[in-house]
């Protein structure tokens, strides 16, 4: 809670003064700051007693417990005197290890030995320094002071510093000059609903929102005080919802029913009726009474006390004060939103805040284009669009290669060609991937400089592989070279087990790799029979009489006591030597290869790295770096400034992980095995290595 010097009285005229002003605004003559008490109606004032120093200590019609220049804590100098209330009493004060003014805040001696007191005290500190606003009081700490009685009785003094405003409650300006003008009390009432929906986004209740507990600084800047009754929502319960002060309670708040943001909302119409028209909507002279005009009659409408009060006022306020708690606004940013000329995401913004998803959802379509511009931007993205459509033939690799025929059926063909090779044993589990063979492409592009470099790609640009084993595949590597939970891809798991088999097709269905792991121990030993290579040169649909047998140079990635390789060229590509490398054991093929110049070595010593790769590397991995420092500021600063928004953070975070998760139940290929491996989450058609819609090849 935060607390203003209030108002002085000339000692000559009897004017009305600020207590900060040296000389009377009216008389000129010059006041007593330590003699001029202060005028605050809500305090109950009484005829000042004298200190025992012979000078008055009271400010405010009752004798306060510390006189101007008492220092506590050897940190805090007492200026002046606040105010007094019944859950605490304010002083004015020097911070002089930081040279700053702050607000003191004491319990009352009566209650300052009570655990309960003690408790809501700080509680008031807990949750008041959760919630940073400009429209919220800012509270910075809790102290203890010890001091003697009379009788020689140590006792603790608890207090709690916290941001001092210049200026006066809403309460005190409201009994001053009645209500406000409709442009001030607008402004201030989008400020109270900016500063209450900072508290609600963390969770916490005010449940004690009234024209007291809002401070106006010397710039009617709108400060939300006084936590000490506050809560997080899940915590209020039972007799705890009735607290509050009756006036400002909402029906809830008098049943002892849940009270949740609602019950603020209410407390928000019962102010906005307030200083719209300098009027309370029910007078009582008891709780009970109140709570009987709470829940029995209908507040009369602001018109009536204010004839030409905008509509569209009183239908907020009339709504806020719903009985039903459903029929209230969904949030103090809805309020301010619906008010007229409201504009809660410019008030944010122009604070230096990151706007809530709700904020940006609850300020409506305030702000937009002009037509013409709209228009323009729509006309170019349509166009874009069309230009896109009617380019894709020429730009879009998917559309230069035919992919008529289907996953499944490209999945049979390598089932057939493996049992044509005399490898009928049914698998254990299979799996099948389609991927962009980026070192073909690449190739092409160097070397070929014609116009029809793009015909012909069905031989090269895609493979479709398909994966078999008498064991579960459990792939070993989470992140592969597809996606994260796909880890079953060509050679993960590693073709090392018995039974093994990977077929590597065209999209027309023509062999380009066959690769099967031979039995790791032999039954019987006897001669080898000569390997028929003709299935394999059929299941890739080449002539051998048109390839040229040659000494083999590729050495298989399985064992085999039978080598041959051949030399020639593609129907579709004459211009390009090609290689077949093939070996057999015990008569049957158990390797079979397509090799062309752009085909890698991988088992081989790594290739370096050329120099464009190279700085190419190093910048991206210095902007990365670069990018990712700069972040982690930027985020720290908000975080520290209070301009993150942590929710719609995690609502993203979770959206994400959630997303993942489903992409892996919906796309992985599950097995139920033990193996020491991370997942056997593989294939879910239609994942390639690289996205082939972004490859561009003209």
């Amino acid at each position: 809670m935060v607390y203003s010097a209030g108002i002085m009285t000339c000692p000559a005229c009897g004017s009305e003064a600020p207590d900060t002003a040296r000389f009377c605004p009216t008389c000129g003559g010059a006041i007593d700051l330590e003699a001029s008490p202060t005028i605050d109606a809500e305090l109950n004032p009484r005829k000042p007693s004298p200190s025992p120093s012979g000078r008055r200590s009271s400010f405010s019609g009752y004798e306060a417990r510390y006189v101007p220049g008492t220092t506590l804590a050897d940190r805090y100098r007492i200026v002046s005197p606040l105010g007094k209330g019944g859950m605490g009493e304010v002083y004015r004060a020097e911070d002089l290890k930081l040279g700053q003014t702050v607000a003191l805040k004491f319990l009352p001696s009566s209650l300052a030995q009570t655990g309960e007191s003690l408790e809501r005290f700080t509680r008031e500190v807990r949750l008041a320094r959760q919630v940073s606003h400009p429209s919220v009081c800012r509270v910075f700490d809790i102290g203890e002071i010890m001091e003697t009685t009379p009788a020689g009785k140590p006792i603790t003094h608890t207090f709690l510093t916290m941001e001092f405003v210049d200026g006066e409650d809403l309460g005190s300006l409201l009994r001053r000059i009645g209500r406000l003008p409709t442009d001030k009390a607008l402004e201030i009432a989008r400020q109270i609903c900016a500063g209450l929906a900072a508290a609600h986004e963390h969770g916490i209740i005010h449940r004690d929102l009234k024209p007291a507990n809002v401070m106006l600084d010397g710039r009617g800047r709108v400060r939300i005080t006084d936590f000490g009754l506050a809560g997080l929502a899940a915590e209020i319960d039972g007799d705890d919802a009735h607290a509050g002060t009756p006036a400002y309670m909402s029906p809830e708040q008098f049943e002892g029913k849940g009270v949740t943001t609602k019950s603020d909302i209410y407390s928000v119409g019962l102010v906005l009726y307030e200083i719209f028209t300098g009027k309370r909507p029910f007078s009582a002279a008891s709780s009970e009474e109140m709570a009987r005009l709470r829940d029995k009659s209908a507040p009369p409408s602001p018109s009536e006390f204010v004839k030409d009060l905008d509509p569209l006022i009183e239908r907020v306020i009339l709504r806020c004060l719903e009985k039903d708690p459903s029929k209230r606004p969904a949030s103090a940013l809805q309020i301010a939103a619906a008010l007229p000329g409201g504009d809660p995401l410019a008030a944010a913004l122009a604070a230096g805040e990151t706007p809530s998803p709700e904020m940006v959802a609850a300020s409506g379509i305030s702000e937009g284009l002009r037509p013409a511009m709209a228009w323009g931007l729509l006309a170019a993205v349509v166009l874009s669009a069309s230009a896109a459509i009617l380019l894709g033939s020429r730009t879009m690799l998917y559309s230069l290669v035919p992919l008529e025929t289907p996953p499944d059926a490209l999945a049979l063909r390598a089932q057939d060609i493996l049992k044509n090779l005399g490898y009928s044993e049914p698998p254990v589990d299979t799996a099948v991937g389609l991927y962009e063979n980026s070192d073909f492409l690449n190739y092409i592009e160097e070397h070929d400089n014609s116009k029809t470099r793009w015909d012909n790609l069905e031989n090269g640009a895609f493979l479709f592989w398909y994966r078999s084993s008498l064991q579960p595949l459990a792939g070993r590597d989470v992140f592969s070279r597809s996606q994260v939970f796909e880890s079953v891809w060509t050679d993960d798991p590693p073709l090392n087990l018995s039974g093994m088999t990977l077929v590597q097709l065209t999209p027309s269905g023509r062999l380009s790799q066959f690769v099967v792991v031979p039995p790791q121990v032999e039954e019987s030993i006897g001669a080898s029979s000569s390997p028929d290579w003709t299935p394999l040169f059929s299941a890739a649909g080449l002539d051998p009489s048109k390839w040229t047998p040659v000494p083999p140079m590729w050495t298989p990635p399985v064992y085999s006591d039978a080598r041959a390789a051949w030399r020639g060229m593609l129907a579709g590509r004459p211009l390009i030597p090609m290689r077949i490398e093939a070996a057999a054991y015990r008569g049957k093929p158990v390797y079979f290869e397509l090799i062309g110049p752009w085909t890698q070595p991988e088992r081989m010593q790594p290739s370096q790295l050329s120099g464009g790769i190279r700085v190419g590397l190093t910048i991206f991995i210095i902007l990365l770096v670069s990018m990712l420092g700069f972040g982690a500021m930027v985020a720290w600063r908000n975080l520290r400034l209070g301009r993150g928004d942590r929710r719609g953070a995690f609502r993203l975070a979770a959206f994400v992980f959630v997303a993942w998760g489903f992409a892996w139940l919906s796309g992985a290929h599950h097995v139920a095995t033990y193996a020491d491996s991370c997942s056997s989450s593989s294939f879910s058609f239609g994942q390639l290595p690289g996205p082939v819609s972004s490859g561009f090849y003209t």
